[in-house]
């Protein structure tokens, strides 16, 4: 794997990582959520770019495996938070202001997913947008 590729995977996996912690903030993740993340990665994420991981499938499919395997675990939501706000603020090139508004829009249809958004999600976004507009 080249080290762009290994930077896109990392920077998918964090992805993977903040809807998690969206989807998470109220302590359980429902299937309504999931299918909301796996349809806007394949409607969104997917025509990012071509980068693909070992295995050939197109890197944004990291942001899903990480959701999954996170809600396996069952890690806290608020853990899962902050390293994606540690990993957005070691690499905050990355996140253009397109990257951060597809950002924003995933988590936005993540929080709506289930009877609309909760205090811990509203809380959670709100503390998004403010390390965006730093």
């Amino acid at each position: 794997m080249t080290t762009a590729q290994n930077i896109e995977m990392t920077f998918y996996q964090n992805l993977g990582k903040l809807f998690y912690a969206i989807a998470a903030s109220d302590r359980v993740v429902r299937e309504s959520e999931y299918k909301s993340l796996r349809k806007i990665v394949k409607s969104e994420w997917l025509k990012l770019d071509e980068v693909e991981d070992e295995f050939g499938a197109d890197a944004a499919y990291q942001i899903e495996i990480v959701f999954d395997w996170l809600d396996y675990q069952e890690l806290d939501a608020q853990e899962a938070y902050d390293q994606f706000e540690a990993y957005y603020n070691d690499h905050k090139t990355h996140f253009t202001t397109k990257i951060k508004e597809l950002v924003w829009s995933t988590c936005n249809v993540i929080a709506g997913a289930f009877s609309g958004k909760n205090k811990s999600e509203l809380m959670m976004l709100g503390r998004l947008k403010l390390i965006f507009e730093k």
